[in-house]
């Protein structure tokens, strides 16, 4: 909606009676689940009233229309304002509120995709904008679409450094179709914020960042419909609107007070006396807002066509990163939806072809991981397929948002490379040696490792499918080619590469450390020791089925191996298939911090290398 000076007062009314509704509605619920952070709902009620019934547009009964605004609540605290909102708006009905936080509704006390106008799971603050940032990505860049995105956030929040990773790659990329909306109402959870109302100092922060921003009287319905109308001609930048709010608006003895934060009105007078102060902002005769609806016929589904197979040759010698990155660049020909992202190393993850050869379906982040998940969840909600790659070790910096996108169940495909001490003289603090327990703990995670070219570029066709996360881990070293171009490999596989029917031992590897196991192998069987040796490149979802067969036929004797910490890898995922078979599983891994040196050198020395293999195996034998 176009706003003027000519504002009208019927409009301001309707708005108040909005916002004030809102905030009836929050603490009601709230109050009845007995938890709940009604006093953030009552600072950013307005803010809330003016973009769902003035501002956005979007259809009430289709919140997934493919041309609607995007909001995204980042302070997710205030969910009950985003829920009376839609209420509000006639998605559900008003009852249905007072089952907050309650195990048999999906209104809960954070948003998740669970509700249908929910994009993206917040909460954990500070991941609201680089999913806005995705999500504006996909309009201006991909669909060519007119929608905006709103990311309404608070003021706490806005110390967390991945806003102002959002803040940068927002301003790199021009994203005037972003407006963020930052609920400055001073106070945090166990006091003020740092800036309280210093409102120049917001303002000169996110100018500094490149950002068109506006400083606005968060109550008031006409300054904030100007704001908002000011930030949709804004153009080549983003905007900011710094709502100077109060938390617990409205009610008389919460208002501004510090120590209300994530509490409930208690039922009596307490609630009764928030009621009646509140009930008085109501008019009579109030207008009927005039929400506009989206225009546009839903998109065409981009068709896919079959992915080029590999073509490598058994005498290749072929690093499983380098193969990612030519599996990529064919999927991209097939996928119209696929679509990749980086962190500044785009030259060790091989994303580079893929960004060459589609420019406008790649984005650099920069080094900024955080910002680079984040924007990966905007987009799968925009229906991407997002293939994001750096190293192993950087993505624990992204961790939190990670796990956000498990809940969101994001349909993001995560590709960490550089994994385990195997990547040589960089040391320690490059070599992702707990990146496979980090993933595998998170619930609806597929969790590959591949080992070499054939097996990495088939997985990643295979994730690409895969409808929820993936996480793709490969390494650094060239690896020989172990596979045929017409082997197949899928989610919850496994190959056994050697077996005969004397098997004493079941040697479970993947990635380097297979290489290590066929080595073994080769000693031992020239020693006339007869073991079995599987590729687990599934270690999430794992091949029971294969494990406990091959534990039964070498009379329950099974060896890990694996390039990673003792907790949560490879072992751990073979222990826990085979713990109820009584199966004792003998774990081989990397128990200290390492060092520099070279690849072999830190195999052997951190025990995970062929000779360990061969020892090992002779003292169980």
């Amino acid at each position: 909606m176009s706003v003027t000076g000519t504002t009208t007062s019927s409009l301001v009314a309707m708005l108040r009676n909005k916002a004030t509704t809102l905030r009836i509605e929050s603490v009601r619920a709230t109050t009845e689940a007995g938890s709940g952070h009604p006093s953030s709902c009552c600072s950013a009620a307005d803010i809330v009233a003016a973009l769902f019934f003035a501002v956005m547009r979007y259809d009430p009964k289709n919140p997934r229309h493919p041309h609607r605004d995007r909001f995204i609540l980042s302070k997710g605290h205030a969910a009950p304002l985003l829920y009376a909102a839609w209420a509000e708006a006639g998605l559900f009905e008003k009852a249905d509120l007072l089952r907050l936080r309650t195990l048999g509704s999906d209104l809960e006390g954070h948003p998740t995709p669970r509700l249908p106008f929910v994009d993206v799971a917040t909460g954990s603050l500070g991941q609201g904008l680089p999913a806005g940032v995705g999500m504006a990505l996909n309009a201006k860049r991909l669909d060519r679409s007119g929608y905006r995105t709103y990311v309404l956030m608070g003021d706490g929040e806005s110390v967390e450094g991945s806003v102002w990773e959002a803040a940068e790659v927002a301003r790199h990329e021009g994203l005037d179709n972003l407006c963020a909306i930052v609920d400055v109402n001073r106070l945090g959870q166990s006091g003020p914020t740092m800036l309280q109302h210093d409102m120049d100092g917001y303002r000169a922060r996110w100018a500094g960042f490149g950002w068109h921003a506006i400083v606005v009287d968060g109550h008031d319905p006409a300054a904030l419909l100007a704001a908002f109308d000011e930030a949709a001609r804004t153009t080549g930048r983003p905007t900011v609107l710094l709502a100077r709010t109060l938390k617990g608006k409205g009610i008389s003895f919460v208002e501004d007070r510090p120590d209300w934060h994530g509490k409930a009105l208690k039922k009596g007078e307490e609630l009764d006396k928030a009621l009646a102060e509140l009930s008085k902002g109501l008019t009579a005769n109030a207008i009927a807002p005039q929400i506009s609806r989206p225009t546009g016929p839903d998109a065409a589904p981009l068709p896919a066509t079959p992915m080029a197979p590999p073509a490598y040759k058994p005498t290749d010698a072929v690093a499983t990163r380098e193969a990612f990155g030519a599996a990529l660049a064919a999927l991209g020909d097939a996928n119209p939806l696929v679509v990749g992202l980086d962190a500044d190393v785009k030259n060790s993850t091989f994303t580079e072809p893929f960004g060459k050869r589609f420019p406008d379906r790649f984005f650099q982040n920069f080094i900024a991981e955080q910002n680079m998940v984040g924007a990966a969840v905007g987009l799968a909600a925009c229906g991407r397929i997002p293939f994001a790659a750096t190293f192993a070790c950087f993505l624990t910096r992204a961790y939190d948002f990670i796990r956000m996108a498990a809940i969101s169940h994001a349909n993001i495909k995560l590709m960490g490379s550089h994994a385990g001490v195997s990547i040589g003289e960089d040391g320690p603090s490059q070599m992702g040696l707990e990146d496979l327990a980090m993933m595998a703990a998170q619930p609806g995670m597929v969790v590959l490792y591949p080992s070499d070219a054939v097996s990495a570029y088939k997985l990643v066709e295979a994730a690409a499918v895969h409808r929820g996360p993936v996480y793709i881990r490969t390494g650094r070293p060239k690896s020989p080619v172990l596979y045929g171009n017409d082997d197949q490999f899928t989610i919850g596989g496994s190959r056994v590469v050697r077996q005969s029917a004397s098997d004493q031992l079941t040697i479970v590897a993947a990635g380097v450390t297979l290489f290590e196991a066929l080595k073994a192998y080769d000693a031992l069987k020239a020693a006339g020791i007869s073991v079995r040796v599987i590729d687990l490149y599934s270690i999430v979802p794992v091949d029971r089925a294969t494990l406990v067969d091959s534990a039964r036929a070498t009379q329950g004797r099974v060896l890990t191996v694996e390039d990673h910490y003792a907790h949560g890898g490879l072992g751990s995922a073979v222990l826990a298939a085979l713990g109820s078979e009584g199966v004792r599983v003998h774990m081989l891994a990397v128990r200290e911090i390492p060092h520099s040196g070279k690849p072999d050198e830190l195999l052997d020395r951190f025990g995970i290398g062929a000779r360990a293999i061969v020892e090992t195996a002779k003292r169980l034998l």
